[in-house]
């Protein structure tokens, strides 16, 4: 009754652990945004507190209350600073609930997503509560930044690394848990680069594939223009919220791997479908290497945004270090 799409193994090692009696006192879901990570953990922590048989039942009081969203022992803890960061308060009051006996089931769970956007001090609260762990307590971390965290942090839980899931699943999901047609789902299967938490947002959400659309062809001005144009876009998109920073980056990310992927001579394997006269154009021009170089380029910028580096500084960099700059 796991309520998940994908990701069969790791589903499997917590059924096992769950059978055996072998939980672990903290996990950490890692991989990239919209994979599944925070849907996993809190399908294990409806397992973790499911009273039924074969847990999760789906059928069993303690499920439908974590269905609700009401379940006592479950507690979702999400980053309320600037930019969704988590706050040292938050862990304090995590560490101050932790102390308490659960009220129905042998467990109090927490689930912490976007780890990597936790506060210096909070990331160092938290440590304490994985250094000398409450019996009754597990936490269920996740994360799209694996290489942010403290090592300290990463080395005291169980990690499990999920990647994005096939075509083909992505597809069957869409058809058979959200009922699209066919035709919609196959696209979304394939724009959606194995992210299915993506795939059912632009299902659902027009302005996300518009707004998709309108960073690809941002994308390709940037890659036509000058260091006025690339200026100028790096300056708006600097404004943006930092989650949607990463989400163009992630998007731009994207359509360099589809860049390199048809230099290789495999043009039906571009996730970005729409974009093939564009990719076509630039592969003319570019070569291999620069498609590795513009690749890493958005990586190393996504990753000095993770470390707080300058937005603005940080964007302008890499726009003016693609090729084709006049």
């Amino acid at each position: 009754m796991w309520q998940v799409a994908g990701h069969g193994w790791a589903v499997r090692l917590l059924q096992r652990g769950l059978e055996d009696g072998r939980v672990a006192h903290a996990y950490l879901f890692a991989g990239p945004p919209q994979v599944g990570k925070t849907t996993l953990a809190l399908e294990f922590a409806r397992a973790l507190l499911c009273t039924g048989e074969r847990p999760p039942c789906d059928a069993c009081p303690s499920c439908h209350r974590v269905q609700a969203g009401t379940h006592p022992d479950l507690h979702l803890v999400e980053g309320t600073g600037k930019g969704g960061a988590i706050l040292i308060d938050q862990v304090r009051e995590l560490r101050q609930g932790a102390a308490l006996a659960p009220v129905y089931g042998p467990y109090r769970v927490y689930v912490v997503p976007h780890m990597e956007r936790a506060t210096v001090e909070a990331a160092n609260a938290l440590l304490k509560t994985l250094e000398e762990p409450p019996p009754q307590v597990v936490l269920l971390l996740t994360t799209s930044h694996l290489a942010s965290l403290l090592p300290t942090i990463v080395s005291r839980c169980q990690v499990l690394a999920l990647r994005p899931l096939s075509r083909e699943e992505v597809e069957r999901a869409l058809q058979e848990r959200w009922h699209l047609a066919e035709a919609d789902a196959a696209l979304l299967a394939r724009l959606s680069g194995g992210r299915l938490g993506w795939a059912v947002r632009a299902s659902q959400e027009p302005q996300v594939l518009a707004r998709r659309r309108a960073w690809l062809e941002a994308l390709n001005q940037a890659l036509r223009g000058g260091r006025l144009l690339r200026l100028r876009q790096a300056e708006t998109l600097a404004a943006l919220p930092e989650e949607e920073v990463q989400e163009v980056l992630d998007l731009w990310a994207g359509y360099f791997r589809d860049l390199l992927v048809w230099k290789g001579g495999c043009p039906d394997e571009v996730h970005h479908v729409d974009q093939s006269a564009a990719l076509e154009e630039v592969a003319g021009r570019w070569t291999l290497q620069q498609a590795r170089e513009a690749l890493r380029a958005v990586l190393a910028t996504w990753d000095a945004l993770q470390r707080n580096a300058n937005r603005r500084l940080a964007l302008e960099v890499l726009l003016l270090s693609l090729p084709g700059v006049a």
